[in-house]
């Protein structure tokens, strides 16, 4: 029948793009054969200088690292750690509010790592001279400090002089999230004006482990010139470096919940790279060299720079792209190809959290608010849908009578949909809204930072984590460790029930082949959505119990629908 086939190419396609989308995705282009000066710019610029890429040492323990050099602590209701002295970087630095598991005793997240220890990622920032001869300071400069701890309402001044009659300073001030300023400053009190270009840099010099998931984005990435730029670390090794230019914008490194991210200097053309260096261990690095700036004999020229580094929130990172200027920050949250529904649908979610305290019980009212939405629509496709299976026993007949002239058979099939008023495309309406809604509160589940480890009731601990539980283990009893495609939690159960009884109220395929099909989707599903998060997993379990209800109620109200049916 024309609307199973429909119903079944819908599903098929969602599970082929769910289950695997990695198969089907393109590989990766071939490497790019590296050029000799692959790493050499020769124009002013962060690498001319060799800011943050050092040459290869042995990693050494974090704790002795950071207590090798003189440092300015930091410390924030959101922020624990400290810059270093030794080249002016921001490199220590610890999340207090989010921990690595579940659990309120494991270990906080550590954001920021610095040079020479065995995860190093920090942030620099600075000034290329146009003159090679003058002196400015490097990554190995050491910088005096004016203050003591850096906190949300204490700002720290760090100077640098050279002897060519050039003070350097360097005001750093954080608020209470996650968003410093780095405002850096020249004096000249020699005989010559002089040029110098500000620069900015995030490295990490290691390649971490990631999702792995083509639908989630990690690594550089920025907006530049209003468009999103995102390039994998794999990519980025191939490449070697991407070169851009933009008038304002951002550039950064991500992962799935956490950025270290620099706002561009605004109303300047600015280069900006993604540049990757394999010298023995690898180096990612996102910078920017700014405008020229002159400085004439006892002038001063200054530039402000922001810089993120923490935790994706939706709202801060709003709220940074309103107060800052920040374009399109809201970008580093991988909403997606859905993203017009995908944020959306998180900030209806977050809104509906705020009066029920609990994400799932929001997830389980921005279902119903969604049904209402859709009410007319499914309304309408649950009625054609129970009109054909009214007329089921008649496309039956017409079926065997003409079984050995199709042509016929659809053409007398067509005519009695054309008379019963029944378009038999109708019933697929719902499944085919339900995947892009699917797909978009998947992506919500999946990437925003506020799902991460929040509760439900019971053994739901974490709704962006699979159900724990396990029937292979009999729900804990068993003391074994089942293999990852043998985990089946009880919400999957749930929802392959309630998916079958659905299935039930829909009209039967005639074709014994594909009733066969219908009857193996929910066993499919039920196994499939047992890795995917609980939220998503309660979201469909209880949007079947609503689909079932709005059935349900329809048939009840049409039983007198067979006698018009019958008529020929």
């Amino acid at each position: 029948m024309p609307e199973q086939k429909n119903f079944i190419l819908a599903m098929v396609l969602m599970v082929a793009i769910l289950a695997g989308f990695e198969y089907f995705a393109p590989t990766p282009p071939s490497p790019v054969p590296v050029r000799s000066d692959a790493t050499i710019d020769t124009t002013p610029g962060p690498v001319a200088a060799d800011p943050g890429i050092a040459a290869p040492t042995g990693p050494r323990d974090r704790n002795t690292v950071l207590a090798e050099g003189q440092r300015v602590r930091i410390d924030t209701p959101s922020l624990s750690g400290s810059l270093s002295l030794h080249g002016g970087r921001i490199d220590d630095l610890t999340l207090k509010a989010y921990r690595e598991q579940v659990d309120p005793h494991s270990a906080n997240i550590v954001l920021l790592n610095p040079k020479g220890s065995e995860r190093p990622h920090y942030a620099e920032f600075g000034w290329v001279s146009a003159n090679p001869a003058i002196k400015v300071p490097g990554p190995d400069a050491h910088w005096q400090s004016e203050g003591g701890i850096l906190t949300e309402n204490t700002p720290v001044t760090l100077v640098w002089k050279n002897d060519q009659g050039l003070v350097f300073r360097r005001v750093v001030s954080v608020d209470p999230d996650f968003l410093f300023t780095i405002t850096d400053s020249v004096e000249n009190t020699g005989p010559d004006a002089l040029t110098l270009y500000p620069y900015g840099l995030v490295s990490r010099g290691y390649t971490p482990r990631t999702e792995g998931f083509y639908i989630l984005h990690e690594g550089p990435l920025g907006v530049l010139d209003g468009t999103l730029k995102e390039i994998t670390y794999q990519d980025l090794r191939d490449e070697r470096h991407v070169d851009y230019q933009s008038t304002g914008g951002w550039i950064g490194i991500t992962d799935k919940y956490w950025l270290t991210a620099i706002d561009l200097p605004k109303g300047d053309v600015n280069k900006a790279r993604f540049v990757y260096t394999g010298d023995g261990h690898d180096r990612y690095q996102s910078d920017f060299l700014g405008s020229a700036r002159t400085v004439a004999p006892g002038e001063t020229i200054t530039t402000v720079t922001d810089f993120f580094a923490g935790a994706k929130k939706v709202d801060l990172l709003d709220r940074y792209a309103r107060e800052k200027g920040i374009d399109r920050f809201d970008l580093a949250i991988d909403f997606g190809w859905f993203y017009f529904l995908t944020k959306p649908f998180f900030i209806a979610i977050q809104f509906l959290y705020g009066f029920l305290g609990n994400f799932g019980l929001a997830i389980l009212a921005f279902t119903v608010a969604l049904r209402l939405v859709l009410y007319p629509l499914a309304n309408k496709s649950y009625k054609a849908m129970n009109r054909m299976k009214i007329l089921q026993p008649k496309v039956k007949e017409l079926q065997e009578r003409f079984q050995n002239d199709r042509v016929r058979m659809q053409q007398e099939m067509m005519a009695l949909y054309r008379d019963e008023k029944v378009n038999p495309l109708a019933g697929c309406l719902p499944i085919l809204i339900q995947i892009p809604i699917f797909f978009a509160l998947y992506k919500v589940l999946f990437v925003a930072l506020e799902m991460r480890h929040a509760p439900f009731y019971g053994f739901i601990t974490d709704l962006s984590a699979p159900d724990p539980t396990n029937l292979f283990t009999l729900f804990g009893l068993i003391p074994w460790n089942a293999p990852s495609f043998l985990h089946l939690g009880i919400l999957p159960i749930i929802m392959g029930i309630t998916m079958w009884f659905q299935q039930k109220l829909n009209p039967a395929p005639a074709d014994p082949v594909q009733a066969k099909v219908m009857m193996f989707l929910p066993v499919l599903f039920t196994f499939m959505l047992a890795g995917f998060p609980a939220g998503l997993v309660i979201y469909w379990a209880w949007n079947n119990i609503l689909s079932i209800a709005q059935q349900w109620s329809i048939m009840r109200r049409h039983d007198e629908a067979p006698a018009h049916a019958g008529r020929t």
